[in-house]
Order: C-alpha cells, then structure tokens, then sequence
C-alpha cells in the first residue's frame, strides 16, 4: 500500500463520493462531527475494500482540527486534502454557520498548511452564493485573507450579522479569500490549495435548500441557468479530482465554479435582472 494520506473532511454526499474517488490505494482519513455518521460512512468504504481511519472532529476548535491534522501526519505522507464540511442557512443559525464555514475553513486551511506533503494538494467546498453581489472593501477582504482564524469573528462586519443566509454567503466569500492567501503558504512546502464552489447540487443540504422558504429562487436558479439541472455529488467529486491531481500543478490559490451556469446567467443580466 502507498505511504499517502487522504484526508476528507466531512461526510456528507460530496465528501464521501470524494473519498470512494480519491482513497483508492491510500490511507483514508476521514472526520466529521456526527459520530454515527462518522462511522458509518467508515464501515462502509471498509467493507468495499478500502483502507479507513475515522477521527471525529469539530472543525470550530483549534485543537480538534490540529489534533486532527496532527494524526493524518502520523499515518505517513498527507497528500490530498479535501475540506467539504459546511452547514446550510436552511438547517443552521447565524452563529454555527459563522464558527463552521467561516471559522472552521480557516482553521483547516492554516493547520493542514503545516502539514501537507511536497507535490500535494487542497480543496476547500465553498459555494456559488460566495459569487452572489456581496459589497466588501479591499480591507475587509484583506482582513478575511489574513486575520488569524478565532478572530475573524471579532471583525465588527462580522458581528454584525443577523441572518443565517447573509453569514453563509459572507463564509463561502471568504473561504475563496483564504484559499488565494494561503497559496503561497502552501507553495512554501511544494504543495497547491484551491477551492470549488458548487451551485445547487443534490445532496441532503441541497434538498433542504429547495423545500426551504428560499426553495423557489433556488429553483429558479436552476431552471434559468445553462445546464437547466441540478448537479450531483460526482460532478463535484471530478472537479476535485482535477484539482488534487497532477494535471493541475500549475493551478493554486484560485476557485473553480462548479455550478451548471447559474453564475454565469446572474452576471449576464439573464437571471434575476
């Protein structure tokens, strides 16, 4: 078997696809902080052949996600790391969204920038709602690229939130900001990050997206968009893929729309004009 580590992050629909995908050959660490799904998702990917570690995790916790990266070193040559863990404002109140999608992508992106192999490679799942119009400075953009991750949430803006649908589109803004700041980090130990922002796709939190109040604009966006579909869990799982392979050596610190057009038909004035 390979010395190389796999870590995902988050068991969901697009984390477990990714991990059936990449882990073939690999040590596979996975985390989450269901510990029934957790182990779930562990016996599964066990019984098909796989080789699996599970470590339960809270991605808000400076020392869960240490820890957690801490062990993924352990167990040899962390090669491929894919951060999908996320809540929705449809399932989740202002302060989760704020201490897992924000807080928690930071946390992982510093930590796992401590320890990843030469020749490796990131992905964080952020979202097409972090292309929606979202009115930030260049210093608060600075400010969400650079300031160290348990203090983002004493930014004044930041505190400032009230509704879960404006901290998650803030969150997944600022996911894409700390990936391009923490590329040269990452490329100081030979090694890439990148993000993917899917549009609606078709996983628990998506459904819970479309029968929530918001339903019919996400519907909407669906309809109007080039693809006219919803996306799956493997169209996301390809497009990590790429980017955690070696046919993207030459990409980093950059985001890869994965959302079907909707993006591209907001921008053009066809969608919601």
């Amino acid at each position: 078997m390979s010395d190389e580590v796999v870590v995902v992050i988050g068991v969901g629909g697009m984390g477990r696809v990714i991990a059936r995908r990449q882990g073939i050959g690999k040590t596979l660490l996975i985390a989450d902080h269901n510990e029934q799904a957790l182990r779930r998702v562990v016996d599964e990917l066990t019984s098909d052949g796989h080789h699996v570690v599970g470590e339960p995790v809270d991605v808000s916790s400076r020392a869960g996600v240490s820890a957690l990266a801490g062990a993924a070193a352990a167990l040899g040559r962390v090669t491929q790391v894919a951060h999908t863990a996320g809540l929705s404002p449809a399932q989740s109140p202002t302060a989760a969204i704020l201490a897992v999608d924000l807080v928690g992508v930071a946390l992982v992106v510093e930590e796992f920038g401590n320890v990843i192999a030469s020749g490796g490679a990131g992905v964080v799942i952020a979202s097409m709602a972090g292309h929606m119009p979202f009115e930030l400075t260049a210093e608060q953009e600075h400010e969400l690229g650079a300031t160290v991750a348990e203090e983002l949430l004493a930014l004044p803006y930041v505190q400032s939130i009230e509704y879960p649908a404006v901290a998650y589109q803030l969150s997944k803004r600022a996911n894409r900001i700390r990936v391009r700041s923490a590329a040269r980090q990452w490329g100081s130990r030979g090694a890439r990050i990148n993000s993917i922002s899917p549009g609606v796709v078709s996983t628990t939190m998506g459904h819970h997206e479309l029968a929530s109040p918001t339903g019919a604009i996400t519907k909407a966006m669906i309809d109007g968009s080039a693809s006219g579909r919803i996306g799956t869990s493997d169209d996301i799982a390809a497009a990590a893929a790429f980017l955690l392979g070696p046919e993207s050596s030459y990409i980093t610190g950059t985001d890869l729309l994965v959302d079907g057009g909707v993006i591209a038909a907001v921008r053009s004035g066809q969608l919601f004009s």
